[in-house]
């Protein structure tokens, strides 16, 4: 078995080192390795000759460039005289001259590189050079130029020809849509009406517009090298244009197949995860919020802003794991624009995050609930929408107040409904008698006026509380319990004119101090006793302030 080993694997490493040394330049043909010092004669875009052998200290490649300088004085000549243009031979080489510049010499060697004999491979250079020279001779008649500049024109002409025609043809094509976008219009349940709203930028007439644009850009692409063909000085321009164009047109489409085929598979899989992960996350938030799942210590109104917070968290880790395919996001430019939009986003948005951030902690601090009466600072209303940003609630002057989360962590907030429905929320109503007046006389009527009260709550007994021996009197506060917040301005208005005619029936004013001293014998605040009005039904006012303030 080892033997069979060692076997295998000096086989292997004899063929890695017969490849080697098959792709080693060294051991290649050299007449191939060879072509790559050889020299190229190029004139008016053509390759004419290809010189092999080096002329004394001069390579191919120099004979070649000096040949194409040659070339290039004899064309830049008003007139070219091929008469002008013969062969001189001696017994190692044969020149090739026009009037006085010797253009090239063919060698010995030229002709044993190729296998000819030399006076025949002068007689073809010399074939060859004359026939580009009758080329260039033709291009400097007045006939050459008149036909060219004619042809131009024509090629031009059939250019505007073109545009002309294409023009009509869009502008029929965009009446025949209009015509077909007003009898979509007319059928109400057609999906297409939604792409053609009134007005002439329709969806139509802007995909007409740039397919439009577009034929007119491939019909001059196209056009272009027929129309510059003709002129021998603008034959370059389209294919100076051309390279111009698609060195990058090629690299943006090569940048499009490389991001294609391989990062936008990652792209669209971490999107789909994303989707997915988000999905099961919404179907569970909705099961607490309904209730049909339930976790220990975990609140029903945490489902939704739960889902909210976890749902950001996640498109930010897909962005996270997105950046690094999306093109070009490694280079100093796209880097340069993400701090600076990092920036502003951190410099306008303190206020906005601060008030997020509040909007959290008051989510799972529940410091109240949708419905809930409250006073936050100096309002007091119904709490009617909470977010992440601002709470939004309603007085009960039905005034929409909508205040920042952060003010709310930064200030007192009371909630009269949280207790409310179990222990009931007390109304303290104040009162301030005089010391002529018994404390147990003041104490007797404040309870008797807790009692002829409606709609309070019976099942905690009222109390009152002297608060306070002033200068001039006895301030007294009566206690009473209900269970509805929502009324509760309607019920301190109840007490205090049941207070008030408790103490009326009883002869006790209800005065300062300050105005009994200054009365001079004035009569007594205390109305007289009118006759009783048989009840006629229930007060219009207090029905609808109990419309207004009913609360369960």
């Amino acid at each position: 078995m080892l033997r069979i080993f060692l076997v295998i694997l000096l086989t292997v490493g004899s063929l890695s080192v017969f490849a080697q040394t098959a792709n080693s330049p060294e051991l290649k043909d050299p007449q191939m390795s060879s072509t790559s010092h050889f020299g190229y004669v190029v004139f008016n875009r053509d390759t004419l000759l290809t010189i092999r052998t080096s002329l004394g200290p001069f390579s191919p490649v120099e004979r070649a460039s000096a040949i194409d300088k040659k070339l290039l004085l004899i064309e830049d000549e008003p007139r070219i005289s091929i008469d002008s243009l013969h062969i001189v031979s001696s017994e190692n080489y044969s020149i090739i001259i026009y009037k006085d510049i010797s253009i090239l010499s063919v060698t010995d060697d030229d002709a044993a590189a190729i296998g000819k004999e030399r006076n025949d491979l002068a007689a073809e250079t010399f074939a060859v050079v004359k026939e580009a020279l009758v080329k260039i001779g033709k291009t400097k008649s007045i006939v050459f130029w008149i036909l060219r500049i004619f042809y131009t024109l024509l090629a031009v002409a059939g250019l505007f020809l073109i545009y002309k025609l294409t023009n009509r043809f869009f502008r029929w094509l965009t009446g025949y849509v209009e015509h077909y976008q007003n009898d979509i219009k007319e059928k109400h349940k057609s999906f297409w009406r939604y792409l053609a709203p009134k007005g002439p930028d329709s969806f139509f007439a802007f995909l007409l517009k740039i397919s439009k644009i577009a034929v007119l850009i491939v019909i001059l692409l196209l056009y272009m090298p027929l129309m510059f063909s003709f002129l021998p000085w603008t034959r370059g321009i389209v294919t100076d244009f051309y390279v111009f164009i698609s060195d990058p047109l090629k690299d943006i489409l090569l940048g499009l197949w490389e991001f294609i085929s391989k990062k936008l598979v990652f792209i669209v899989l971490i999107i789909f995860i994303s989707k997915y992960l988000l999905r099961v996350i919404y179907y569970i938030s909705s099961e607490l919020e309904t209730g049909k799942l339930k976790f220990k210590g975990f609140h029903q109104d945490w489902a939704k802003p739960t889902y909210n917070i976890v749902r950001i968290l996640v498109i930010a880790f897909t962005l996270v794991f997105i950046w690094p395919y999306i093109p070009g996001s490694d280079s100093p430019a796209f880097k340069g624009v993400s701090i600076f939009l990092g920036v502003l986003f951190s410099l306008g948005s303190t206020s906005a995050i601060a008030n997020i951030v509040a909007g959290i902690v008051i989510t799972y601090m529940r410091p109240f609930q949708i419905g809930d009466r409250v006073k936050i600072g100096e309002t007091v209303g119904d709490i009617v929408e909470k977010n992440l940003l601002v709470t939004r609630m309603t007085t009960i002057k039905n005034e929409d107040v909508t205040i920042p989360n952060s003010t709310i962590i930064n200030t007192h907030l009371m909630n009269f409904t949280k207790n409310a429905s179990k222990l009931g929320i007390i109304l303290h109503p104040t009162v301030t008698i005089g010391y002529d007046v018994p404390s147990d006389t003041v104490i007797k009527l404040l309870l008797a006026a807790a009692k002829n009260t409606p709609n309070l709550t019976r099942e905690f007994k009222p109390f009152v509380l002297q608060k306070s021996l002033s200068d001039f009197y006895v301030e007294y506060e009566l206690n009473v319990y209900t269970k509805q917040p929502g009324k509760m301005a309607f019920f301190y208005s109840e007490l205090y004119k049941s207070i008030l005619n408790e103490f009326n029936k009883a002869g006790v004013e209800i005065m300062s101090p300050h105005y009994t001293a200054y009365r001079d014998g004035n009569k007594s605040t205390i109305p007289e006793q009118q006759p009783e009005q048989p009840v006629k039904g229930p007060d219009p006012v207090t029905n609808i302030i109990d419309k207004i303030t009913k609360k369960d």
